[in-house]
């Protein structure tokens, strides 16, 4: 499917009959709609080169430079003895690559992945082309659906991954979609995983704050796919983020280890702010990205031959006024747009972030800033968009409401990048025929066989005029959203899992709490 949402897969309640013309009619049913699945985004729009063959070729050159001549650090003992062993100079924790030898390995790794679902439905390819849109992650607090910010908690971790199942657009169940700070961090990734395996039927992202925790989340995910089966198969992608500027430290790597000898794609992804942690330009900072990916998706080759591995960051640019974190400017498209481009240089699936802002309300900077930044993604031709749903705060906070409406304006976005149809057309000159000069086509039976897929009719964006909005009780976007949101939760149905998976989870993690300390050593 390119472009429009299929029909098929946007079922309303059939018959609408005549008595059900009007508005109230058209919103009951819109209402009633059945769950409903997007594949992955097929572009139909050309993405934008904002580089030169010659730019690209600069920033290349530089990125290799800097590897030879300066190096990066690789905190890591097991790290250093794959490196040295593939011929790299090593240096104390410093690793400096060729050119030639890092390219041979970044060559190995696949220029495309498939991620299998628990339900074959949601088996997604990451790369060819094909974006897909993933949730948030990592967020410490929540602004609740009573607007109060809070610290988060498991029990939301487990409702924003009933929302995740639920949007049409998103095409994972998550992974660290918020901390729930009411568990301990020892045994804090049991019950993440346990909720992405059991409450979405979607591809979802493991733990990587350690070795041990990488090893757990691979078990728990061979309990539901089968052991055998995830020592080869890609059922998860995992996040390692760099610590910027030129370090993998062990704990990113330990885990690299698990997941890439299981062939579990890793997301390489340098935590950049740029002027603080990165040169104060935009090309600066894109460059020590470029070092930075390619040295992580280089290690996962040693470790793995052809593991899938992507190119990612995730960027903001600091406020020299303040210091704080700014996740809505217009540099970071810019820097959006060239990391993608560096990566299909190197025939890498890409990773940026999405609807992200440093609002700390649902107000018209969180719209605007991750609008400006989606946007930037998808003209970018970016393959995997990481935070795409919720975000406040330069990613501190995780919103309910301004999660429905990134989710909504996802399957917007998912329209906008499809393209345009030229299918029908002749039955479209056939209605202009009909329609004489200064006439309309509400009623024609062409409007009335596409009124509802011809254009896409958002929930949650009200376009009434103002007395019928004042008549329905003058709701703001966040208190729709926030209806909108009791109104999924109250009628999510989980996908269940087999009784005796079931019982092998539970059986596992109780294990595992009575190992586990409590507290960090």
């Amino acid at each position: 499917m390119t472009g429009a949402v299929d029909p098929e897969n946007t079922a309303t309640e059939p018959e609408l009959g005549k008595s059900r013309r009007g508005r109230d009619a058209r919103m009951t049913a819109r209402k009633r709609t059945v769950a409903r699945w997007l594949p992955e985004l097929e572009r139909n729009i050309p993405w934008v080169d904002l580089l030169t063959t010659e730019q690209v070729q600069s920033v290349h050159d530089a990125s290799m430079t800097i590897i030879e001549e300066v190096g990066i650090e690789f905190r890591c003992d097991d790290a250093l003895a794959l490196w040295r062993g593939s011929g790299a100079r090593v240096d104390g924790v410093r690793v400096r690559i060729d050119r030639e030898h890092l390219m041979s390995l970044i060559g190995t790794a696949p220029s495309s992945y498939t991620m299998e679902a628990r339900d074959p439905a949601h088996t997604v390819t990451v790369g060819d082309g094909k974006t897909i849109f993933t949730p948030s992650y990592g967020a410490p607090y929540v602004l609740g659906l009573d607007g109060v910010r809070r610290p988060a908690s498991l029990e939301d971790f487990r409702n924003f991954t009933r929302l995740n199942h639920l949007s049409p657009a998103l095409h994972m169940s998550g992974g660290v979609v918020c901390e729930p700070m009411d568990v301990p961090v020892p045994k804090r990734h049991l019950h993440m995983m346990d909720a992405l395996l059991s409450l979405s039927s979607k591809p979802f992202m493991g733990a990587v704050t350690s070795m041990e925790r990488a090893i757990d989340s691979l078990h728990m995910a061979g309990i539901v796919f089968g052991q055998d089966h995830v020592r080869d198969t890609t059922v998860m992608t995992c996040l390692a983020n760099g610590n910027t500027p030129l370090v993998w430290d062990k704990t990113m790597l330990d885990s690299v280890r698990v997941f890439a000898a299981a062939n579990q794609a890793t997301l390489f992804s340098p935590f950049v702010l740029g002027g603080a942690s990165t040169p104060a330009s935009t090309v600066g900072a894109v460059i020590q990205v470029n070092i930075e990916a390619l040295t992580g998706v280089a290690f996962s080759q040693l470790v793995r031959t052809g593991a899938p591995a992507l190119y990612g960051q995730w960027v903001s640019t600091v406020s020299m006024r303040t210091g704080a974190p700014q996740a809505g400017t217009p540099e970071i498209c810019h820097m959006n747009l060239l990391t993608a481009q560096m990566a299909r240089h190197y025939g890498l699936p890409s990773r940026c972030s999405g609807s992200c802002t440093s609002s700390k309300l649902v107000d018209a900077q969180a719209g605007y800033e991750a609008a400006r930044n989606m946007y930037g993604v998808l003209m970018a031709g970016t393959n995997f968009v990481l935070s795409t749903t919720g975000y406040l705060e330069s990613a501190m906070c995780q919103s309910y409401a301004k999660w429905v409406l990134d989710s909504e304006q996802l399957e917007m976005m998912y329209r906008l990048g499809g393209g345009v149809s030229f299918e029908g057309l002749d039955e479209v000159l056939d209605t202009i025929r009909q329609v004489p000069p200064g006439g309309h086509h509400l009623g024609t039976p062409h409007t009335l066989a596409n009124f509802q897929t011809a254009f896409s009719m958002p929930e949650m964006m009200n376009s009434d005029n103002y007395e019928q909005w004042l008549a329905d009780g003058a709701m703001s976007a966040e208190e729709r959203a926030t209806s909108k949101c009791l109104e999924l939760l109250e009628t999510y149905e989980e996908p269940r899992l087999p009784d005796d998976v079931r019982t092998e989870l539970d059986e596992f993690i109780a294990r595992r709490e009575l190992e586990l300390p409590d507290t960090v050593t």
